[in-house]
């Protein structure tokens, strides 16, 4: 199965993981990401990392087995 890439347009120069799960659609609140990161792994430039806090720029990959390949996009 093919993952097509899915742009997400950020206004800011830089957004956290959980504000940018939400902003995808992958979670609905921001206080699902903390229960989200727990029970999925999530890839980040091709590393796992875990932490809702962690900083995405403009260009960074991230990764959801078997829910989808997003990129960052700026505006």
């Amino acid at each position: 199965m093919i993952l097509v890439e899915k742009k997400i347009t950020i206004q800011t120069e830089i957004i956290t993981l959980g504000q940018f799960l939400k902003l995808a659609d992958v979670i609905q609140s921001g206080g699902m990401a903390k229960w989200f990161l727990g029970e999925y792994e999530v890839y980040i430039n091709g590393e796992q990392d875990q932490r809702r806090g962690r900083k995405l720029a403009v260009g960074d990959k991230v990764e959801i087995p078997e829910i989808g390949v997003f990129v960052v996009a700026g505006e």
